[in-house]
């Protein structure tokens, strides 16, 4: 399965999300994105989830990288992009908080692997 997320910056932060409970990875920590529906473009996929998810409407910039994840009998392959921008304030409609973190931070939250494994290639 090919998923998408984002990064979004604000003031030097940058944006994650908590899984709500009762969901897989509940709890877990995540750049905001989601499934890649047949016949979008992976850009056009991470501005509609962005638009779901938070309510805003992204500019979605350039390609970051890949992250490849197998496990809990999901396989997946994310693609992240920076987002260049966005019109709204994010608001809460599939997770259960949102928080601007400095980069150093990110490896203090208990993230998705995946996501884990993209803060290791962009922030070392």
């Amino acid at each position: 399965m090919k998923v998408t997320a984002g990064i979004l910056e604000e003031n030097g932060r940058v944006l994650i999300a908590r899984r709500r409970p009762g969901r897989h990875m509940a709890g877990k920590w995540e750049f905001p994105g989601g499934k890649i529906e047949p016949g979008e473009t992976p850009e056009e996929s991470l501005a509609r989830e962005l638009s779901e998810e938070l309510d805003v409407r992204a500019r979605v910039g350039s390609f970051l990288c890949r992250a490849f994840f197998n496990g809990d009998g999901v396989s997946l392959e994310l693609l992240v992009y920076r987002v260049d921008g966005f019109d709204g304030e994010p608001v809460l409609r599939e997770h259960e908080e949102i928080r601007w973190v400095l980069p150093r931070e990110l490896l203090s939250y208990d993230l998705a692997d995946s996501d884990r494994r993209v803060v290791e290639k962009l922030y070392g």
